[in-house]
């Protein structure tokens, strides 16, 4: 396991152990470093054979990925029924 790669994990862990806020959950984005790792990966991709260590850096990228994709359409919907649920005031 790549260290960058147990960075953007630990990252994750850290900040779903810190119990965030549906909102906070909802405006979550991996590290600036985690991304560009993941963009050096995909260019690195398109121009060349990615090695077997870099081929795995990246599916688990794209899995951590995935994970965060679902974890944030999940708070929307919840802050969506939240909303919903909210009389409106009288004016």
């Amino acid at each position: 396991m790549a260290l960058q790669k147990l960075k953007a994990y630990d990252e994750f862990v850290e900040f779903i152990t810190a119990a965030p806020s549906i909102q906070e959950i909802a405006a979550y984005f991996m590290s600036e470093e985690a991304q560009s790792r993941i963009s050096e990966l995909l260019d690195a991709n398109q121009s060349r054979r990615l090695t077997d260590a870099e081929s795995a850096e990246l599916d688990d990228y794209q899995e951590l990925g995935r994970i965060v994709r679902r974890m944030k359409i999940k708070a929307h919907t919840r802050l969506a029924a939240q909303t919903a649920k909210k009389p409106e005031s009288i004016s």
